[in-house]
């Protein structure tokens, strides 16, 4: 369904401890904007009826059942974007918006 990389998972798992949401599940929120690209949330949360939970990188996620689909196949990674500054992004082939990298590239 949905991948989290290794620095996701490290990144996760230290935001859990210093926000004392040790033991909760990391929640992936998704929705369909406006112009139709896929939009997301991250967050810590206790699992509900109707969640989906599954492992990755030894992350416990937590997915409502009707968004299984529009994450089928997504990473979520934690990435440098220019020096100094991180954050979370998503590859998602199931976002209009995802574009696939070029030829060489690492990422897409």
């Amino acid at each position: 369904m949905i991948t989290v990389t290794k620095a996701a998972a490290e990144h996760i798992r230290k935001s859990a401890e210093s926000s004392q949401a040790r033991g909760m599940f990391l929640r992936i929120a998704v929705r369909l904007g406006d112009g139709g690209a896929i939009e997301y949330g991250l967050g810590f949360d206790d699992k509900g009826a109707g969640d989906v939970h599954l492992t990755s990188e030894g992350v416990d996620i937590l997915i409502a059942d009707g968004a299984k689909e529009l994450l089928m196949g997504a990473v979520l990674d934690y990435v440098e974007i220019k020096p100094g500054e991180h954050q979370f992004i998503f590859f998602n082939p199931n976002d209009p918006a995802h574009t696939k990298p070029a030829a060489g590239d690492a990422a897409g």
